[in-house]
């Protein structure tokens, strides 16, 4: 794998204001609401043109429903979305059709993703169709498309179970970027292929970057692949945000406890530098009784009375405008 270049990062192109995402519980025979799973829980971030921004956690963290919240696939319990400044919850139909064209979604399980009853020029050519593209420029930008994802012009006529996961994924970027987008978000593009296949995916996501200058939200719990692709990373833990900082903080000067935890769970294959790591005691909470406090307080080694009972907001840390830590005793404050 080749390091990414480093990107130009010039102007906010999406805003996530205060979004919050519950799920109804619901419980005997008619089925009333007993309570809310918490699932992404007043969170607030910026994305810029032309970056990579990674988000880890584990799995039930958020950052899948927050993915798709942005993408509408959700509709919002509470904030706002704002592409360039404009509120995504005040566009009209056709605006968020053209939407549609501006922010595309990769998603985790190629197979799952592509209709197996439609073959490779069929599902590529289902959004040209819905955007009133004629058939000629269909045909020759699906060509394109193909070569751009390095699949060969007679697999138009195969059907999804008769290629490997790569190819499947291959096919789910072809369809991710035929409306050119600006923003594409890839909810876990490689963590259901097979290892040898990863580094070529990835590789076709940076080169892809950097020949149409897209905004990746890059959302994945494999840290080395987080650090491989990303320029900022945002933490997320049961719904929220812990910290946000340029990638090489991130790694080299973690703030929030929990951070330090997810990056020392890493194995590391040097028995000259066995790993320090921070023990988590207890289990996750859950996201319908998230605690008052921190959310991270019932397994954090270093919480004290304060972290239980008021829940921190984002604060800079290390004197570092760009690297923000909801933690009231930050590692490196």
């Amino acid at each position: 794998m080749h390091e990414p270049e480093s990107k130009k990062i010039s102007r906010p192109i999406l805003d996530i204001q205060g979004l919050k995402k519950y799920f109804p519980v619901t419980s005997g025979v008619f089925l009333r609401q007993t309570g809310n799973v918490h699932a992404v829980d007043d969170v607030s971030f910026s994305v810029f043109k032309g970056e990579t921004l990674g988000i880890v956690g584990e799995s039930g963290c958020g950052k899948t429903t927050l993915g798709r919240c942005i993408m509408g696939l959700y509709p919002l319990t509470q904030g706002r979305i704002l592409l360039d400044g404009k509120p995504m919850s005040a566009m009209s139909r056709k605006m968020r059709k053209a939407f549609s064209t501006r922010a595309q979604m990769i998603f985790q399980d190629p197979f799952e993703s592509l209709n197996p009853r439609q073959t490779v020029r069929q599902i590529l050519e289902e959004k040209f169709r819905i955007h009133g593209v004629s058939q000629k420029k269909t045909i020759t930008q699906i060509e394109s498309l193909l070569d751009q994802v390095g699949l060969d012009p007679g697999d138009l006529t195969k059907y999804p179970h008769e290629f490997s996961g790569g190819q499947r994924q291959r096919i789910g970027i072809a369809r991710a970027i035929s409306m050119t987008p600006q923003i594409v978000i890839c909810d876990e593009p490689v963590s259901a292929l097979d290892v040898s296949v990863q580094s070529k995916i990835l590789n076709l996501l940076l080169d892809l970057q950097c020949a149409m200058g897209l905004t990746y939200l890059f959302i994945s719990h494999d840290l080395s692949v987080v650090r491989h692709m990303s320029d900022r990373i945002i933490v997320m833990y049961l719904g929220r945000i812990m910290e946000i900082a340029d990638a090489r903080n991130i790694y080299n000067h973690p703030g929030h406890p929990y951070t330090k935890a997810l990056l020392e769970a890493v194995p590391v294959a040097d028995p000259d530098h066995p790993s320090k790591r921070i023990p988590l005691k207890g289990e996750i909470p859950s996201a319908e009784h998230p605690p008052p406090g921190c959310r991270f307080s019932s397994r954090c080694p270093v919480a004290q009375s304060l972290c239980f009972e008021k829940a921190p907001t984002l604060s800079v840390c290390r004197h570092d405008p760009g690297h923000l830590t909801a933690c009231h005793f930050p590692l490196s404050g």
